[in-house]
């Protein structure tokens, strides 16, 4: 009697534990497993990413249409020595060095397509800004970035299809070309949107511009932050991955600049192609990775846009800080020695004739 007892409460205190570790929400639940329902969640938040990601691209991109002066791009267009040149650096040099960084790191097939998604974009809106600070040629600069982003549609995928053959023949990646090329294409939409307000409303143009780069900082961030929540083993990221994304971008300032020496362009404009190359529009390489991938390949390559925009920003930053440095203590330019000349002719001008200032002096 005492055994049956014992028992009976043995099975009792079982079921009863059993039931407590079902979940409320649990659908089925017989005391030894439990079938919960889906949970959307991470579905739910990865469409409104890209839903986000999306439109604050646009707006990145109709900023920088607000940068381009229509004369100038025009200017450059008729005599493109230095167009062509920035398009040998960023469809020639950088597909080419990730195809081999790829290769040198025998990194996972899924991370090698990462890799040349980025090496294929155009170029960046932040080299505006660092081409400005070191007394770049800012006309070409922008006549870059923006022929960079138009060409982008056929060059990009083109680029992807020869180099990733190796990667995508097993069937085992097939790149989602639909999409991007619908990305690419969205992107000529803001930019000329952005060029004409420029033509029409320069003033305006000038708040959007400032607007939107403050909305591509922000972009990065939410990036980093959803991505972090959505993909948390992609931040258990390979030393290769870190690895390439330090090489990378110091690879495309050196390249660019060595080509645009070679190929004749006066020291302004090698500074405005170096960092041309070397600046990637890691905003749209983040969209478009986040708008094609799968959850489970984007495990293992979702960090490396935002590897490579940190050590792009380091090394453009340290090139600023080093130009900066060197025109303070090493160069007197012409128009600093001409100047200084006026002043002590003029000095010497007044001292003589007592006090007379000629006309032309004033």
């Amino acid at each position: 009697m005492q055994t049956n007892f014992l028992s009976q409460q043995f099975n009792a205190g079982f079921l009863a534990e059993n039931s407590t570790a079902c979940p409320a929400n649990a659908t089925i639940c017989d005391g030894t497993s439990c079938v919960l329902p889906e949970d959307n969640f991470n579905q739910t938040l990865s469409v409104v990413l890209s839903t986000v990601l999306t439109i604050m691209l646009a707006l990145v991109m109709f900023s920088m249409g607000c940068n381009v002066q229509l004369k100038n791009f025009l200017a450059h267009m008729k005599r493109p020595w230095g167009i062509f040149v920035g398009f040998l650096c960023q469809f020639g040099i950088m597909p080419l060095t990730a195809f081999l960084l790829s290769l040198a790191f025998n990194i996972l097939p899924i991370q090698a397509v990462v890799v040349m998604i980025m090496g294929c974009c155009p170029g960046g809106t932040a080299s505006n800004v660092i081409a400005y600070w070191v007394d770049g040629d800012m006309d070409l600069s922008i006549s870059m970035t923006t022929c960079s982003t138009l060409l982008a549609m056929g060059m990009m995928p083109l680029c992807l299809f020869i180099y990733t053959k190796m990667w995508t023949d097993s069937d085992a990646i097939v790149l989602p070309y639909d999409s991007i090329g619908i990305s690419l294409v969205a992107l000529v939409i803001p930019v000329s949107f952005g060029i004409f307000v420029n033509h029409k409303w320069p003033n305006k143009a000038k708040i959007i511009l400032k607007v939107g780069s403050i909305v591509g900082a922000v972009l990065i961030v939410l990036i980093a932050v959803v991505g972090g929540i959505l993909y948390k083993g992609s931040w258990i990221i390979s030393p290769k991955l870190w690895i390439i994304g330090t090489i990378f971008p110091a690879a495309g300032y050196t390249l660019g600049f060595l080509l645009a020496r070679v190929a004749g362009l006066s020291w302004h404009r090698c500074r405005t192609v170096s960092l041309e190359t070397g600046m990637q529009n890691t905003q749209l390489c983040s969209t478009i990775v986040q708008l094609s991938f799968t959850p489970e390949q984007l495990e293992l390559m979702f960090t490396f846009p935002l590897i490579y925009s940190i050590f792009q920003l380091l090394f453009a930053l340290l090139i600023l800080g080093g130009y900066r440095l060197y025109r303070r203590h090493r160069v007197k330019t012409k128009t600093d020695v001409e100047k200084t000349e006026q002043k002590e002719d003029s000095k010497s001008d007044v001292k003589i004739n007592g006090g007379f200032v000629p006309d032309e002096m004033k």
